[in-house]
C-alpha cells in the first residue's frame, strides 16, 4: 500500500514537472515569436536611419536642409518603434518572468528596454525635438567654414599647423580658429542638455549620463568613480609627462617654462594627444606613406586583417565608404571625424574617414577597420540583431586602439618593409611617444570630457557656466590653460564632435585604453611569446583565432564574465602601468631638479 502511494506521488510529481516544463517551453516559444518580429523591424528601421545619417554626414551642403529633414524622419521612425508603449510593456512583461526565459532571450529583452529608455513614447514630443536639434547641430558642426587669415581652411590644415609649426603667432591663430564653431553650437548644447535628460527620465533613469552608464551595468555615479580611479592610478606618470612637456615646449618655443601648458603650444586642438612632441628616429614612416598614398594605406590595412585569418572586406565596403578628404573648395563638406558604420547590423559595413598619408592616420585606418571586423565577426545567426554590439562599448574601442598600437611597433613595421631591419631606434623615446598618446588621453577622457558631461546632465550645469567649467576641468586634469581668457560667448567643449553626436559616453575611450593593454599584453605573452613593446601580429593566425573568439559573441554575454573567460582577469589598469614602468624611471631621472606644478595625487 505504501509503495502504491509513493508511486502515485512520484507519478503526480512527474506530471507536474512535465506540465511546468511545457508551460516554460510555451512561454519561450511565444517570447521568440515576439523577438523575431522585433529584430526584423528594428533592423529595417535601423538601416533606414543609418542610410539617412550617412548622407547627412558625407554630403553637407550649406543652406540645404534636405538631408537634415530625411535623417530626422528616419530617426523619428526608429525612435517611435523602439520607444513604443507596446514594446516597453512587452519587454517589462517578459522580464518579470525572466527565470522562464533562456539567457539569450532575457538579454534581448533587457536590450529592448534599454533602447526604449532613450526614446519612450511617454516622453511625447521631447524625442522629436531632440532628434531635430541633434541633426541641426551635426550639420552646423561639420558644415562650419573655418577661416584662417581670411581664407577657408579644413580642420586637417589646422591640425597640420598645430603638429608642425614653431611660430607661436601662427599656432595661436590656428588654435583660435578651431574654436569659433563653439559660438554657433552653444544654444544647441543648452537645448540638448535638457531634451536628452527629458527623453530618459520617463523610464526612471536619473538623467542622460546615468542612462548611458547603465549599459555597463553601472550607475552614472559609479561610472564617474571608476574613471576617477583610472586618473588616480596613472596620475604619477601623467605628472611626470606634464613636467617633461612644459620644459620641452618652453625650449622649443624659446619661452620661459610655464606652470601650466598654453593650449596652443600642444599638437592637438584639445590637448588630448601629445605624440607629435616626440620624433622617434628611425620610426618616422611619413615619407613611406606619402610615397605609397592613402589608397595603399586603406588596402594594406585590409591585408593585415587577412594575414591573421579574417575574411576580405565585402566589395560594398570599398564602393560605399567615404575614405578620403574633400577639397577645401568643394561645394559640399563632410564629417571629418574617422568612424566605422554598421549600416544594417549585418553585411553593409562602411567607414567614414579623411585618410592622409601620415603616421597618425596609419594607425587610425587600422583602428577603424578593427571596428569593421568586429562588426563582421558578430554578424552571425547565433547573435540576434539587437545584440550585435561589443561586449561593452569599450571593447569596440579597445580592439581598434590595440591594432593602432600594434601597427606602429618596430617588428610590425620591419615586416612591411616600412622601416629597415637594420635601423637603430631609441626604445625609450618610442615608449614616450606611446605614453603621450595613451596615458595623456586618460585625464582628458576620464577627467575633462567625462566630468563636463557629468556636470552637464547629472548636475544641470547652467549655460552661463559652460566655458568656465570646461576650462576649470582642463586646468585641473590636464594642466592646460587657454592662450587668453575665454568668455561665455564661446562653448569650447562643443568643438569636440562627441558632445554633439556621441554624447555622455566619452569614458568609453578610457575604458578602451585600459582594456587594450590588458588584451595586448595577453596576446604578446601567451600567443606571440614576444615583448609587449615589440610585437608583430602580422600573419599570426593564432592571434586572429583568439580575436575572433572574443569578438564573435557580440553583446550576447556579460562583459565581466567574458573578460574572465578570455584573458582570465577583471578590468585593471595594472598591465598599462607595467607596460610604461621603464618610462616612469626614465622620466623621474630627466625631471630631477625641475619644478612640478601638478599635485602629487589626484
Amino acid at each position: 500500500m505504501k509503495t502504491c502511494i509513493v508511486c502515485i506521488l512520484i507519478s503526480c510529481l512527474m506530471v507536474c514537472c512535465k506540465q511546468a516544463e511545457q508551460k516554460e517551453q510555451a512561454i519561450q516559444q511565444q517570447a521568440q515569436v515576439y523577438l523575431d518580429d522585433y529584430n526584423k523591424e528594428y533592423q529595417r528601421l535601423y538601416y533606414a536611419s543609418s542610410l539617412a545619417q550617412w548622407k547627412l554626414n558625407t554630403r553637407i551642403v550649406k543652406g540645404d536642409t534636405t538631408s537634415e529633414y530625411e535623417a530626422g524622419e528616419a530617426d523619428k521612425a526608429l525612435a517611435k518603434y523602439t520607444g513604443s508603449k507596446s514594446n516597453i510593456d512587452s519587454a517589462q512583461k517578459y522580464l518579470a518572468i525572466k527565470d522562464k526565459l533562456t539567457a539569450l532571450q532575457a538579454r534581448q529583452f533587457e536590450a529592448i528596454l534599454f533602447n526604449a529608455g532613450n526614446n519612450p513614447e511617454t516622453a511625447g514630443s521631447v524625442v522629436e525635438r531632440r532628434i531635430k536639434i541633434t541633426n541641426e547641430q551635426t550639420s552646423a558642426l561639420f558644415g562650419f567654414k573655418y577661416m584662417l587669415n581670411g581664407k577657408a581652411v579644413t580642420t586637417g590644415e589646422i591640425d597640420q599647423i598645430l603638429q608642425t609649426s614653431t611660430d607661436l603667432n601662427e599656432r595661436l591663430a590656428a588654435w583660435t580658429a578651431s574654436k569659433e564653431v563653439g559660438k554657433v553650437l552653444k544654444a544647441g548644447v543648452d537645448s540638448l542638455q535638457h531634451l536628452r535628460n527629458a527623453s530618459v527620465t520617463p523610464l526612471n533613469y536619473k538623467d542622460f549620463f546615468d542612462y548611458n552608464a547603465q549599459e555597463y551595468g553601472m550607475s552614472g555615479d559609479e561610472m564617474v568613480k571608476l574613471t576617477r580611479q583610472f586618473i588616480s592610478e596613472i596620475w604619477p606618470l601623467y605628472r611626470e609627462l606634464h613636467t617633461w612637456a612644459r620644459y620641452e615646449l618652453a625650449k622649443r618655443y624659446k619661452q620661459p617654462v610655464p606652470d601650466y601648458i598654453p593650449a596652443h603650444w600642444l599638437p592637438n586642438r584639445w590637448g588630448q594627444s601629445w605624440g607629435d612632441l616626440v620624433n622617434v628616429q628611425g620610426l618616422n614612416i611619413d615619407p613611406v606613406l606619402k610615397a605609397r598614398g592613402p589608397e595603399w594605406m586603406a588596402h594594406q590595412s585590409e591585408k593585415f586583417y587577412e594575414s591573421i585569418g579574417f575574411d576580405s572586406l565585402p566589395a560594398s565596403f570599398w564602393k560605399n565608404s567615404s575614405l578620403y578628404p574633400v577639397p577645401a573648395d568643394s561645394p559640399f563638406s563632410k564629417n571629418n571625424h574617422a568612424s566605422a558604420w554598421h549600416m544594417d547590423l549585418d553585411k553593409d559595413v562602411r567607414s567614414l574617414q579623411s585618410i592622409v598619408p601620415t603616421t597618425d592616420y596609419w594607425s587610425t585606418v587600422l583602428h577603424e577597420l578593427g571596428h569593421i571586423y568586429y562588426y563582421m565577426s558578430y554578424s552571425i545567426p547565433e547573435v540576434p540583431v539587437i545584440l550585435r554590439n561589443g561586449a561593452n562599448r569599450g571593447f569596440h574601442e579597445a580592439f581598434g586602439s590595440m591594432m593602432g598600437l600594434a601597427s606602429l611597433q618596430k617588428p610590425f613595421l620591419e615586416n612591411l618593409k616600412m622601416i629597415s631591419s637594420s635601423v637603430s631606434t631609441n626604445d625609450t623615446l618610442k615608449m614616450l611617444n606611446e605614453a603621450l598618446e595613451y596615458i595623456v588621453h586618460i585625464p582628458w577622457g576620464s577627467g575633462v570630457m567625462t566630468e563636463f558631461e557629468y556636470a552637464l546632465y547629472s548636475k544641470n550645469l547652467p549655460e552661463n557656466q559652460y566655458n568656465k567649467t570646461w576650462w576649470d576641468l582642463v586646468k585641473k586634469y590636464q594642466g592646460i590653460v587657454p592662450p587668453s581668457e575665454r568668455s561665455e560667448a564661446y562653448c569650447d567643449a562643443a568643438s569636440k564632435t562627441h558632445i554633439t553626436d556621441d554624447p555622455a559616453q566619452y569614458y568609453d575611450y578610457s575604458i578602451a585604453n585600459v582594456l587594450l593593454f590588458q588584451f595586448h599584453t595577453y596576446i604578446a605573452k601567451n600567443i606571440l611569446h614576444q615583448d609587449p613593446h615589440a610585437t608583430n601580429y602580422w600573419g599570426n593566425k593564432a592571434v586572429g583565432d583568439f580575436l575572433k573568439s572574443v569578438m564573435k559573441t557580440g553583446a550576447s554575454v556579460d562583459w565581466r564574465k567574458h573578460l574572465q573567460e578570455t584573458i582570465h582577469s577583471d578590468m585593471s589598469a595594472k598591465p598599462m602601468l607595467d607596460y610604461f614602468a621603464p618610462l616612469m624611471t626614465w622620466l623621474q631621472n630627466v625631471n630631477k631638479g625641475r619644478k612640478y606644478t601638478l599635485p602629487e595625487k589626484m
